[in-house]
């Protein structure tokens, strides 16, 4: 491996953990504010600070997206795919509910054929069937038991995988800043929204006051280790190439399983670590044929 792939990848397995990171900090957080207000207030000091740094560095021009209806999409689905998760991570274990959401890319290459006309090839269905037996696998209890919370992770990785189709419609629209400012602040919109209206019309667990200090902090740790996540993932890609650090994701998976462990208390049993084995090797399979030239979708 070149020097500049080696670096690359450690970038982006640095990314991928930091993003964990992060997903344990909001977890701690699950018992003291309601998942709205707390997506709400992450993304406002998040879209805060990026928009800070583009305007400082692009100036305000860099504001007006060629396209908006799109970037509008980006960041509904960015909103719903983070609500999700939230809520996920609030009545299930860390692990488990990353190990659902690892299905993400098996969906988007699914749904890469309807909506982007590209041809989905044989490999896509069987890793499809194969991460699906694993989500079950992993679900089998929690359905039971939780009902139709336990499909939230799996409702998280539909919207994250429409916004990685949506994104991939959208590139070159922008500097990759711009991008992240372009689909942060409608997110930001909608979850302020969300919250609000959870508030005022909601159950009474979505109710909430001003946060304590430590949660507000929580916050702004979660958006600054998501930006800065992206930001090693962006330029590990650029340094490595996609195909090179796609396999690095999965870093999240074990730290994730480490901060539910020793956090949490949260063991994982041996159905579901095969559940997630399958899904992750789902979405290695499905990698390894992507990278060879015929399984290039026809749109590329």
């Amino acid at each position: 491996m070149k020097q500049s792939e080696r670096t690359g990848l450690l970038l982006a397995i640095g990314g991928f953990a930091m993003l964990s990171v992060g997903d344990g900090v909001v977890k701690s957080t699950i018992d003291e504010w309601p998942v709205t207000a707390f997506a709400a207030l992450r993304f406002v000091i998040g879209t805060l600070g990026l928009s800070m740094l583009l305007a400082a560095t692009e100036g305000w021009r860099a504001f007006v997206p060629a396209n908006p209806a799109i970037h509008l999409a980006r960041g509904l689905c960015l909103a719903l795919t983070s609500l999700a998760f939230f809520s996920a991570i609030s009545v299930l274990p860390l692990a488990e509910t990353m190990a659902i959401t690892f299905v993400s890319p098996v969906l988007t290459a699914m749904l890469a054929g309807p909506l982007l006309g590209e041809r989905v090839r044989p490999p896509v269905w069987i890793a499809s069937f194969a991460a699906l037996a694993g989500v079950l696998l992993i679900l089998r209890p929690n359905l039971a038991e939780l009902g139709l919370p336990a499909l939230w992770p799996l409702a998280s990785a539909l919207f994250f995988s429409l916004m990685i189709i949506l994104n991939r419609a959208s590139t070159g629209q922008g500097s990759a800043l711009s991008m992240q400012v372009f689909i942060s602040i409608p997110a930001t919109v909608v979850l302020v929204i969300a919250a609000i209206l959870g508030r005022e019309i909601g159950p009474a667990a979505l109710d909430f006051d001003w946060p304590h200090w430590s949660v507000a902090a929580r916050c702004a740790v979660v958006a600054l280790t998501a930006s800065t996540a992206h930001f090693l993932i962006y330029h590990g890609t650029a340094r490595a190439g996609a195909a090179h650090i796609a396999p690095a994701t999965y870093v999240q998976m074990l730290i994730a399983t480490i901060i539910g462990w020793r956090f949490f208390g949260d063991t994982p049993d041996a159905v579901t670590i095969l559940g997630a084995g399958i899904i992750i090797g789902s979405g290695l399979y499905l990698w390894r044929h992507g990278r060879s030239k015929e399984f290039l979708p026809a749109a590329e």
